[in-house]
């Protein structure tokens, strides 16, 4: 019985990454087709019909080209952190708060906290053994954005923990049974959208991939299959992120269809926002986290915290 359960285990998360990587792959052709018509031109249309198997002619292209690497880098690193990197990208899917018990996450926001903040590392370490200058500002500049942004997301997340009181993401469909989160929270949410925008290296702050100024930031020496992967990885927090603010603010009903248009609607804010906004100057984004979103997000922690206390002394 515990190997058939184990099995089972294996297999349907199995199903689940093939579904996360098939999505990662039509999501880039919705980006490349609406920053097609943002900017009054036709997106990718020569292959096939419409243009829809594009994104595994990329594929197949990217991973059978040959695989260059610097003399001078730090070979193993090198090779390593975009595999590392899509790795944390797909094993963040496993908190998703399945309802067939595939696994029992308690704990599934601390996992969620724990596999966003190792994500730091893949892009250091891949700017860093590259041994470029140009990779090494970049991943630098990442490191500093994602730990400055992650303060403020932890604090947001924090009022959730003590407004559901638990860390289970399956309370959020139960207390969001009748009203979203959104209705009583729309600041808090505009916020989250901002930090989820800078965890992924977006644009307007895709300073990681500065590419104005830094060629290509710190992916600047990677090709073919290291790039593939790297993108694979970008794409799937994408997906994720936008999975994450439709279950917090948008009810969490993932048996439901209108879940996944939920879902895709906030996949398609991203695409639209990095085909209106210009990327911000690199001090303006540290004064937006550390002066703005943060007592935010302290103020809104404190104000949950005491509305909470209230509602045990009158109950």
């Amino acid at each position: 019985m515990f190997y058939m359960e184990l099995i089972l285990c294996f297999v349907s998360s199995l199903l689940l990454i093939i579904c996360v990587l098939v999505s990662v792959a039509f999501l880039t052709l919705l980006e490349r087709k609406v920053l097609g018509y943002i900017q009054i031109r036709k997106g990718p249309n020569k292959v096939g019909l419409m243009g829809i198997p594009q994104p595994f002619c990329d594929a197949i292209k990217l991973f059978t080209k040959e695989q260059i690497y610097p003399l001078v880098s730090n070979y193993i690193s090198y090779y390593f952190s975009p595999i590392f990197s899509l790795f944390l990208s797909l094993l963040v899917w496993m908190c998703m708060p399945f309802f067939v018990n595939l696994y029992s996450f308690n704990l599934g926001l601390m996992f969620f906290f724990c596999c966003v903040s190792l994500g730091v590392y893949a892009v250091m370490i891949a700017g860093w053994s590259s041994n470029s200058n140009y990779a090494l500002l970049g991943s630098l500049r990442a490191v500093a954005q994602t730990i400055s942004y992650e303060v403020s997301m932890i604090l947001i997340m924090l009022s959730f923990i003590f407004l559901i009181g638990g860390y289970n993401m399956i309370n959020f469909y139960n207390y969001q049974y009748y009203l979203w989160f959104l209705l009583i929270m729309f600041p808090m949410s505009i916020i989250w959208l901002s930090i989820s925008l800078a965890e992924t290296n977006r644009t307007p702050f895709d300073f990681a991939e500065g590419e104005s100024e830094l060629v290509s930031g710190f992916n600047v020496e990677y090709s073919s299959g290291g790039f593939a992967l790297i993108f694979l990885a970008e794409y799937a927090s994408i997906l994720f992120m936008s999975m994450l603010f439709s279950l917090l603010f948008l009810g969490a009903d993932i048996f439901s269809l209108l879940f996944y248009l939920k879902l895709t609607f906030i996949s398609f804010l991203f695409i639209w926002v990095r085909g209106t906004l210009p990327r911000f100057r690199y001090d303006k984004l540290m004064y937006l986290s550390w002066k703005c979103f943060l007592p935010f997000s302290l103020n809104y922690l404190l104000f949950f915290i005491g509305f909470k206390m209230i509602m045990m002394l009158y109950i």
